[in-house]
């Protein structure tokens, strides 16, 4: 059974502010974790979030077992992602 993927809007705001190119990739990539997001997504240490790398950016989501959706909730370049 696939999940349900939810994008916020923030995540969303980025992923069109990328070239049409890149946010293809993402957003392809996004969409093969539908059917197995553990498989991959990485739970970050120390967090309740995940990521899942697609080369020089990373998506960070929730993901709900339970309810069987993805939340995306950041999608960004490596070096600046986990910055707060």
């Amino acid at each position: 059974m696939s999940y349900e993927l939810i994008f916020d809007k923030k995540a969303a705001e980025f992923l069109e502010s990328l070239d049409k190119e890149t946010a293809k990739r993402i957003f392809n990539k996004i969409i093969l974790s539908k059917e197995e997001p553990l498989k991959h997504f990485i739970r970050l240490s120390g967090r309740n979030d995940y990521k899942l790398r697609i080369g020089q950016y990373r998506v960070i989501a929730d993901i709900g077992n339970n309810t069987k959706q993805i939340q995306i909730t950041l999608i960004g370049l490596r070096k600046k992602i986990y910055k707060k």
